[in-house]
């Protein structure tokens, strides 16, 4: 698990078939620091590869003050696929604060893999990730 940064490879990488479709409508999200206490129920997934997507941490660095998604995407399609997740960062009131891409090549159908999310705008206080947009096609 690196960092990932994609630059001109999105606009190369969104001209492919779209196997699974992109989502602009449906945000997933999840607040960092984990509240403590009982866990909310499972929601059950999203079709399509927005359900392939789900958003297992959310933190900002103590060291940097950078924002981070932990996203873990699972091919629940029938081919080998590759992935970009785009995540934005917002605040209690819903302010956008900064945005990231994951991006992961190649990913056997059934098969699950973890990415970093990491913005390099500088944020403070606790903030929100939410899945804005997951991008699927076959490799």
């Amino acid at each position: 698990m690196g960092l990932v940064v994609v630059l001109g490879v999105v606009g190369v990488a969104l001209g492919g078939s779209d196997s699974g479709g992109d989502t602009g409508g449906e945000v997933l999200e999840v607040t960092a620091p984990p509240s403590k206490g009982a866990a909310a129920p499972e929601a059950k997934a999203p079709a399509g590869a927005e359900g392939d997507v789900k958003i297992t941490g959310c933190e900002v660095s103590d060291a940097t003050g950078w924002p981070k998604a932990d996203v873990l995407i699972t091919n629940r399609s029938s081919k080998t696929s590759n992935y970009i997740v785009s995540v934005e960062f917002v605040d209690g009131s819903g302010k956008r604060l900064g945005d990231a891409m994951a991006a992961s090549n190649n990913v056997a159908a059934g098969q699950e893999v973890e990415e970093d999310a990491q913005s390099l705008d500088k944020v403070s206080g606790k903030v929100s990730c939410r899945v804005t947009k997951v991008t699927r096609y076959a490799s």
